[in-house]
């Protein structure tokens, strides 16, 4: 193929998973957006409400570990299909549901839809697309995430106060049904790539499992989980805690959650650059990159739940704390693809990123009880102590990768 070609084609290919990645993201807060009309419309606590989040997150997380060794065995286009099918049967369920266990129900179909799309679309990046272009890859596959994140407040909080709770989540099931149709449209682009017949199964061994043998597989896996507690307290309750903190309004607390989501966006374009060189310098230390941002990302989010700065500054402070958390996420993938087995892509995404989804699923229901406790302050707290502590082990991750590279020299 011509350079003009192969620049198209992956373009084609990261612009396609990039908009089901959005999806799947836009679908994490269909229900969190919606907590002020759900709480008076049911009689719920926010304890009971960030159940609902935790209930989809544990399902995804055990679904995307066994979704990986599914998409090593049938392809990830075919997967990728079922999964974004499933989440807009999940939004129809929602939109009818009568009693808080139908909307139990809901997230758990929602959950079952959500735990294909890292194993998918990370496989198909790695399959589809040029090496000297997959740092941007990475890079716009998080942007498309954020996008969805900060997409879905807004739309769903405009619609549900325009028309109702229900109506909101009836259009938002129409989202993923017209991504499906433009999926299958292109899906030649998306075919499955099939491995090297002499590739081996996994580092380490030849076992399909082997792979778990490895302590940084793990170690990524617990990265993972801490950003995720972290990331669960700021989409269920970082705009409610805004509110409570600094007594600004509905629409201002709203504004800085959607600030938070597009300057790390912005961020991630920025971390994608920072990649790129990194790899263009044959630099494999990632994992530094990630800790200073994610070290100012934490100062930052204490500083705001210390509550001594006037509240006109919480959007920007808010805003601050994304773009840093942003320009960590192309690197953390980079990280984690230089520290992850080779040839066993859809397992190896699948068990590190369900621990994505197990952050998720914990970080709701913990800081539901201290909103409920009555400590927004003790929100933001928490949300730096968590990043703090995936700093910890980002530079676990990069330290052993690098030994291991200098044995293997």
């Amino acid at each position: 193929m011509s350079q003009d070609s192969t620049l198209r084609a992956d373009a084609r290919v990261i612009a396609l998973v990039g908009l089901a990645h959005g999806t799947s993201h836009f679908y994490h807060l269909i229900l969190a957006a919606l907590f002020p009309w759900l709480k008076p419309a049911f009689g719920l606590s926010y304890a009971e409400l960030g159940l609902l989040l935790t209930a989809f997150f544990v399902v995804s997380g055990v679904g995307q570990a066994l979704a990986g060794f599914v998409v090593d065995k049938v392809g990830a286009r075919r997967v990728l299909f079922f999964g974004m099918a499933m989440l807009g049967i999940s939004a129809v369920v929602l939109s009818m549901a009568g009693s808080y266990a139908a909307l139990m129900a809901g997230a758990l179909l929602a959950g079952v839809g959500n735990s294909i799309f890292h194993p998918a679309d990370y496989t198909l990046l790695n399959q589809r697309v040029s090496r000297a272009r997959l740092a941007h890859g990475f890079s716009v596959h998080g942007i498309s995430g954020n996008i969805g994140w900060a997409a879905a407040p807004l739309f769903m909080t405009t619609v549900a106060a325009v028309a109702s709770w229900r109506m909101a989540l009836a259009y938002a099931a129409i989202l993923p049904f017209g991504v499906l149709a433009i999926l299958f449209l292109n899906r030649a682009h998306l075919r499955p790539e099939p491995k090297p017949a002499a590739a081996p199964v996994a580092a380490g061994g030849e076992g399909t499992l082997s792979f778990l043998r490895l302590r940084a597989v793990w170690m990524c896996f617990a990265f993972f989980f801490l950003t995720a507690v972290s990331l669960g307290g700021i989409q269920a309750f970082s705009s409610i805690g805004l509110m409570q903190l600094y007594g600004i309004s509905r629409e201002l607390a709203t504004g800085s959650y959607t600030a938070y989501m597009l300057a790390s966006a912005g961020g991630m374009l920025l971390g994608g650059f920072v990649g790129v060189r990194a790899i263009g310098a044959g630099r494999q230390d990632h994992d530094r990159t990630v800790a200073i941002a994610f070290a100012v990302a934490a100062a930052l989010a204490l500083l705001l739940g210390l509550a001594v700065v006037p509240g006109w500054l919480a959007l920007p402070l808010m805003a601050l704390v994304g773009f840093f958390s942003g320009i960590a996420g192309p690197s953390r993938d980079l990280m984690i693809r230089a520290a992850a087995p080779k040839n066993a892509t859809g397992r190896v995404y699948g068990i590190v990123y369900s621990g994505l989804d197990a952050g998720l699923s914990v970080g709701p229901a913990l800081f539901g009880l201290v909103m409920d406790a009555g400590h927004p302050g003790w929100l933001f707290a928490g949300i730096a102590l968590f990043q703090a502590l995936a700093i910890v082990t980002a530079v676990g991750v990069g330290g052993r990768t690098r030994s291991a590279r200098l044995q293997n020299a």
